[in-house]
């Protein structure tokens, strides 16, 4: 049993509430704005973000937290466990009425998330992992893909990246897709929808930890394009660039990216 199974429990039930409240505005009389340019919020993160903490927080006031939407409070950083939340991760397709969107939450101790529910209520798929538990969509165990090959993968990326950079040689007959949500975009990976997910743009710590975990379960990994782990909670919760993917396809990636240096 593991030690995290009631804060497991607790982070269900607020995840899946939230998708609620998501639903109750989806492709609604929804107000939005944008907290600087290209960064859209809407009244819908904000509520849910408010009831995630104080949902998470009263059931362990100990924890720390960090989310997109709450000022940084850097006293986190005291904290051995912490919950990290997106309200909404892919709040631009949320906003144009599209369900590509997802509620992600996570706990991290000691930097390592060890819960985690990532929500399409939408679509209703509902991801979950706990450490040590496997990784679950709807109830059903995810197993990553084992493909091994880069060759026919269906990629989560930019495919004018790989132009740029000259890639597309390295993953011939690559298929290309793209959804707003990152979150959502690694756990498709988890579940063999997709065989890698890459960001080469920097990440938040609350757009991948829950999905992190999610993907880890399943037997994939995410880290950097330079093969560098995860680590959250840190005084720049932040990530250079993220790559998830199956543990057999890992190196094959890595060994076309080792070249790229991300933008500053």
């Amino acid at each position: 049993m593991s030690i995290y199974k009631e804060e497991q429990a607790v982070l269900n039930d607020a995840v899946r509430h939230s998708g609620e409240i998501a639903l109750r505005y989806f492709k609604g009389d929804l107000k939005s704005w944008e907290k600087k340019p290209g960064d859209p919020v809407s009244e819908a993160d904000l509520e849910i973000d408010s009831y995630l903490k104080e949902t998470l927080l009263d059931t362990r006031p100990d924890y720390g937290w960090l989310s997109e939407e709450t000022a940084d409070d850097p006293s986190r950083l005291t904290k051995e466990r912490v919950w990290i939340v997106d309200p909404i991760d892919g709040t631009r397709s949320f906003i144009a009425g599209k369900p590509e969107f997802t509620v992600s939450a996570a706990l991290v101790d000691n930097g390592q998330p060890v819960c985690a529910a990532v929500f399409n209520p939408v679509t209703k798929e509902f991801f979950e992992a706990t450490l040590g538990q496997g990784a679950y969509l709807n109830n059903e165990k995810l197993i990553c893909s084992e493909k091994d090959t880069l060759e026919g993968t269906k990629l989560l990326a930019s495919r004018k990246a790989f132009e740029w950079h000259n890639w597309l040689e390295d993953v011939p007959d690559a298929d290309f897709s793209h959804l707003n949500s990152i979150a959502y975009r690694i756990v498709l990976v988890a579940s063999q929808d997709y065989h890698a997910s890459l960001s080469l743009s920097a990440k938040s710590d609350w757009d991948i930890a829950a999905a992190d975990l999610i993907l880890t379960e399943a037997g994939g990994i995410s880290t950097t394009s330079k093969g560098k782990r995860l680590i959250y909670n840190q005084p720049e919760p932040t990530h250079d660039t993220v790559i998830s993917s199956s543990r057999e396809l890992h190196e094959p990636l890595m060994n076309i990216l080792c070249d790229f240096v991300p933008k500053s």
